[in-house]
């Protein structure tokens, strides 16, 4: 009896596989992105997973149990205990906005005359007040979809929780499982090529979220020396803002700057208008830090990509998908150049990765991908007469 599949009928059962799979993610999308979301945090947590495995006695479900409920319990923690020194500044911020909104319609519900010219611009004036009045008055319909869209992000929140968890608890396995769906002469590329893409992701998310730790803590300690009221706030902005290069800093900039030029500050005995001079020079070299210096040493040589391309990625990314999408987009195409290097080499008849090329798998990182087990086969000895 004839047990393998023909290669025709291989290519169709691969192709009809693949089909499926699409058209699950494309119509689970929500899912889809909820357990992306479960993965890249439970990536971020699990170095101190292994840290444990490595440094104690513990069994992977106990590490894996200390280290997911003590983060859960940092997670609550620190927003419950921060909650109410951020939400009065961010009410300051808020308040300081909407000031900011009425003194420039006010400025523009008159004509403005330059150089003999006048100008009108009470039509955009008018339309800045729908625009306040339409974010701050919402309709109650728009209050019962918002409540809606609350109860269901709690759901999918709930979801990313017990992903993370699942995902902390049987990556091993799971990791183990996908390689072992290539053939077994190539089971040891697919080991090679899994240790360079995650070299990627571990470089620059890592280097991501450092680098917004860092923006976040200096912006603020920069706002509270000058004294700007909501200095907390606006380095928490400051800081998340950093996931979009060049125009995430640069709105924040000019949220603290239109703080301090109307509060001022605390404690510098300074018109408004210098107070936010300073805060837009203190901006300005700080950024150019950010920049030329704390970006490249935080972010190193791990990806190697064209930063015009990095910038282009980031904004489609962020239209498109939002902070995530910001987030992600460029280790995903970083690990698409992987894939499609190793890809050309192979079509070409290359060898799957050059001997000068500088290897991402190092060898700690090799002993914790071990080759799986192979089953011993059974022999069937003949019968001797």
């Amino acid at each position: 009896m004839k047990t393998n599949w023909s290669i025709p009928f291989r290519y169709v059962a691969g192709t009809t596989a693949f089909v499926a799979f699409a058209a699950f993610v494309i119509y689970a999308r929500a899912a889809a992105s909820a357990l992306i979301i479960a993965g890249f945090v439970a990536y971020l947590i699990n170095p101190v997973v292994t840290f444990l495995l490595e440094k104690t006695r513990m069994s992977r479900a106990a590490a894996v149990n200390l280290v997911y409920f003590s983060a859960l319990i940092l997670l609550v923690g620190i927003p419950a205990t921060l909650t109410p020194v951020f939400f009065s500044e961010a009410q300051l911020v808020i308040r300081d906005l909407l000031d900011l909104t009425d003194q420039v319609n006010e400025i523009l519900s008159e004509p403005i005359v330059f150089a003999g010219y006048i100008f009108h611009f009470e039509q955009l004036g008018q339309s800045l007040t729908q625009l306040r009045s339409t974010a701050l008055s919402p309709l109650p319909e728009e209050l019962f979809q918002l409540l809606e869209s609350t109860s269901v992000g709690l759901l999918w929140f709930l979801v990313i929780l017990v992903a993370v968890h699942l995902f902390l608890s049987h990556w091993p396995e799971m990791r183990d499982y996908l390689i072992e769906l290539a053939p077994e002469p190539y089971q040891d590329e697919m080991r090679e090529l899994y240790g360079r893409i995650r070299h990627v992701w571990m470089a620059y998310l890592r280097g991501q979220i450092v680098l917004m730790l860092i923006v976040g803590v200096v912006f603020t300690v920069a706002w509270l020396i000058i004294g700007i009221p909501g200095a907390l706030a606006l380095g928490v902005i400051a800081g998340f803002f950093t996931l979009v290069p060049d125009v995430g800093p640069f709105l924040a900039a000019i949220l603290a700057v239109g703080v301090a030029l109307l509060e001022g500050s605390s404690w510098i005995p300074l018109s408004n208008l210098w107070v936010a001079g300073i805060t837009l020079a203190t901006y300005l070299i700080l950024i150019n830090l950010k920049n030329f210096w704390l970006r490249p040493y935080v972010m190193g040589r791990s990806v190697h990509m064209n930063e015009g391309l990095v910038f282009i990625a980031i904004m489609a990314a962020t239209i498109l998908e939002g902070i995530m999408g910001a987030l992600l987009v460029v280790p995903v195409l970083a690990s698409v150049a992987v894939i499609g290097e190793y890809m050309r080499r192979r079509i070409l008849g290359l060898p799957a990765f050059s001997d000068d090329e500088v290897r991402f798998v190092k060898k700690a990182e090799v002993k914790q991908l071990p080759r799986p087990k192979r089953r011993k086969q059974e022999t069937r000895q003949e019968p001797t007469e």
